[in-house]
């Protein structure tokens, strides 16, 4: 098994945490994680990927152990965060690359991918969202008040979403067997979060998550342009991102492969062998497109 090596690096004198394995010369797979975790949540699937492939998963600033200045210091919006990435690729040396993308990830792997469009040549989305349909609306509702409205009494709500038992639901929900999904998960987030100034952090970036759909159609017509080749491998049960969002990929390349699993948002935690079976079956069809 490859071993997987913990670094830093500063960017735009930004301090960036990342996790990589793997050959340097191999093809390089992006992990891009999600809400409110880090590169944390793939530390069981970089080692499964790592004998064939370049893997590199790095926290985004204000997550994981990357630095996390205040909302005074630093804007936080996703296009700060994709800024960051494609900085901290290009000192690696990765100009091309396929992304995994889950949650948070997918606007920033979007992002990557419209302002670069060579260079993001297959898409693995496991609850990345590029379609309205996706959007589950008993949990979108009042993050789309916020957004219109930043009201005391909406900020009070979007704030319960950091707390301990929240993070544990996103983790929980629609999981078949929730002995399969280690506690670690949802402590290790929550302390993260908890850092004094990263509430208003991660408030910031729930209001600029309003920035994404309307970047919907783009990625779109790059899908349809390219042919990009996209592996959607979502949880049949996840509460925020449904399984419809899976299945549109499929309307905007020829090249789309859908799967629907038992489980929940954060499916790697439940499937996650099944997960990395099907993404290394994937990526050995279209490798030699790196």
């Amino acid at each position: 098994m490859s071993a997987v090596h913990h670094r830093y690096a500063t960017v735009d004198r930004q301090q960036i945490f990342y996790r990589e394995a793997g050959p340097a010369d191999a093809p390089a797979v992006v992990l891009l994680h999600g809400f409110p975790t880090s590169s944390f949540m793939f530390r069981d699937l970089i080692p499964r990927l790592a004998g064939r492939y370049r893997v590199i998963a790095p926290d985004f600033l204000g997550f994981g152990l990357s630095d996390a200045p205040p909302v005074e210091a630093f804007d936080y919006t996703f296009d700060a965060l994709a800024e960051l990435t494609a900085a901290l690729l290009a000192r690696l040396g990765v100009a091309r690359y396929a992304i995994y993308v889950q949650d948070y990830g997918a606007p920033v792997g979007w992002r990557l991918a419209l302002r670069h469009p060579a260079a993001v040549t297959a898409v693995i989305s496991q609850s990345g969202n590029g379609y309205d349909e996706g959007f589950v609306e008993d949990f979108w509702r009042d993050i789309r008040a916020y957004q219109e409205k930043p009201t005391p009494e909406l900020e009070a709500t979007m704030r319960a979403a950091l707390t301990l038992d929240a993070i544990r639901w996103q983790y929980t929900a629609g999981v078949p067997d929730e002995s399969l999904v280690s506690p670690d998960t949802w402590h290790h987030d929550h302390a993260l979060v908890s850092r004094p100034g990263n509430a208003e952090v991660q408030l910031t970036l729930f209001r600029d998550y309003a920035t994404n759909p309307p970047l919907y159609p783009a990625l779109h017509a790059w899908l349809r342009e390219r042919q990009v080749p996209v592996l959607a491998v979502w949880g049949r049960h996840d509460p925020i991102f449904g399984p419809d969002g899976a299945r549109a990929f499929a309307r905007d390349t020829g090249n789309a492969e859908v799967h629907l699993l038992d489980g929940g948002h954060f499916l790697l935690e439940s499937a996650g062998e099944e997960v990395a079976a099907l993404i290394r079956t994937f990526l050995g069809r279209h490798a030699p497109h790196f």
